[in-house]
């Protein structure tokens, strides 16, 4: 059984600019990684990082049958606007079998307490392939950082990747 990690983004670019070197780092790692999108904007960023893209609410409409991933990525922005993927990271951190991450901000005040902020350190492949995508989002290339910052609930992680922010 591989590992599972659903990211849940408003935006193809969202989810390269926040979190495309931890989802790059997670499928060098051998870890399935889906990129549930809102919009319809054209997914060749996420594939260069090697994520599956799939459509957000194809998959919220059978959300019972699929199965959990052990880690939910979310933008704290959709979260506070869509009460489905409310719902899930709410339920998902109540039940404490999955790591629920948030980037983003503002970070909602129900989710204050229950989580804590963290760090991810890109490899040097996560930085040259995420410069990659967010070329291919038309993002003019600036340079990436070589740190992503999350909130996250649930520190029992499977993977060692994300550390306390310190």
């Amino acid at each position: 059984m591989r590992y599972r990690l659903d990211v849940v983004a408003p935006t193809v670019l969202d989810a390269v600019q926040f979190a495309g070197g931890w989802i790059f780092d997670r499928v060098m790692a051998g870890w399935d990684v889906t990129v549930l999108i809102a919009d319809n904007a054209d997914v060749r960023p996420l594939e260069i990082l090697g994520a599956v893209p799939r459509d957000l609410e194809s998959v919220l409409e059978s959300w019972a049958e699929r199965p959990h991933p052990q880690t939910v990525a979310v933008s704290a922005d959709l979260f506070s606007r869509d009460e489905r993927v409310r719902r899930g990271v709410v339920g998902a951190l109540d039940q404490g079998a999955t790591e629920v991450t948030l980037w983003g901000e503002p970070l909602p005040a129900e989710l204050d307490s229950s989580v804590d902020s963290v760090v991810h350190r890109l490899s040097a492949a996560a930085r040259a392939f995420k410069a990659q995508a967010l070329g291919a989002c038309g993002v003019p290339d600036r340079g990436v950082a070589p740190v992503e910052t999350f909130s996250c609930g649930m520190m029992a992680s499977v993977a060692a990747d994300l550390v306390p922010a310190s």
